[in-house]
């Protein structure tokens, strides 16, 4: 208090021509949870009392759709005070990759971390591809876990374009089996073998309603959750978050309808969903922010956070993006 007073004395000893400096913004105090760069595509993954958040960061230039050209990486024991770890992983580590740091998950299995991600496959497998990375710790350094990609569209030729194979999640069951989902337009999904960079079984698709991309699995009691970027064009031609649950991993799905609407000036959204605790929490991006006068575009979006809340079926209740975000208070 006494140093704000101080503060404000001396602009009136100037004769009121100071402009009181703007607060500096600390990282995850309100939305958009990063000011110094656009992010966008946003995976939370908690491990030993930290959460850590995987970011993309999105660096299209004027007229570009996307160029997102690393992966960033965010924590924090409180939700509130962020730490930047800074890059912990670029396409470039993917020797047979040729670009694109787009949308990744990380998960820890037996002592290690993995990290499922797109990227753009070099001209031998032309179309989008998703890679897995490995470390020893959540902050890397992460290094190609095949040599090779884990899916490829080559694997998917009855997909309908060639960037189907984006977006992958991963979900550790009960029984230790691990699934990955992931797709554009189709829902793709297969068991992960035990090396975590193989695929155990046949890739099979599941229809879902509106769904378009960005597929996050998780589970909340006997509930298995399935959210999603969809499009219902009889809404609106920009994609929303919506979801369905299911009794086990593999479905059958139930769909339940939405969870967020539309993005401030981006036609996408994506979800990534976690309990961190005891509390529940939506993750997400929009454009809405400028940085040192450059505006959010398609190709330059911020990610952003919410409260999530449950209604006492499993069922999840509607988000509305705000600008305060985590600092909200609870509700009961």
């Amino acid at each position: 208090m006494r140093n704000l007073l101080a503060s404000a004395m001396a602009a009136l000893a100037l004769g009121g021509c100071a402009t009181p400096a703007e607060p500096e913004f600390v990282p995850g105090q309100a939305n958009p949870l990063v000011r110094d760069k656009f992010t966008a595509d946003p995976a939370p993954m908690v491990h030993d009392g930290r959460l850590y958040l995987y970011v993309g960061q999105d660096e299209a230039g004027e007229g570009e759709m996307f160029r997102i050209t690393r992966w960033l990486a965010y924590s924090t024991d409180d939700m509130m005070t962020w730490t930047d770890h800074g890059p912990v992983l670029a396409p470039e580590d993917f020797s047979w990759a040729s670009r694109d740091a787009w949308a990744s998950e990380v998960i820890e299995k037996d002592g290690r971390f993995w990290f499922y991600t797109t990227v753009e496959h070099d001209e031998s497998d032309h179309g989008k591809a998703i890679g897995v990375a490995v470390a020893d710790s959540p902050l890397g350094p992460f290094k190609d876990a095949r040599g090779t990609a884990l899916v490829k569209n080559s694997d998917t030729p009855d997909g309908p374009h060639w960037w189907d194979d984006i977006d992958s999640t991963v979900f550790e069951d009960l029984d230790g089996k691990v699934w990955l989902y992931w797709g554009n337009s189709v829902l793709y999904y297969a068991p992960l073998g035990a090396d975590m960079i193989s695929l155990a079984d046949e890739i099979r698709t599941v229809p879902m309603p509106h769904f378009v991309e960005g597929p996050w699995l998780f589970k909340r009691g006997d509930l298995y959750y399935l959210a999603y970027a969809g499009i219902d064009a009889a809404e609106h031609e920009w994609e929303q978050i919506y979801y369905a649950t299911a009794p086990s991993v593999t479905g059958p799905w139930t769909f339940r309808g939405k969870i967020m609407g539309i993005a401030e000036n981006s036609f996408t959204i994506h979800p990534g969903i976690v309990e961190f605790g005891g509390d529940w929490y939506l993750f997400y991006h929009d454009a809405s922010q400028t940085i040192d006068g450059v505006a959010g575009a398609l190709g330059r979006r911020s990610v952003r956070a919410e409260h999530l809340y449950f209604n006492a079926d499993g069922t999840i209740r509607p988000v509305v993006a705000t600008e305060g975000g985590l600092t909200l208070p609870r509700e009961d």
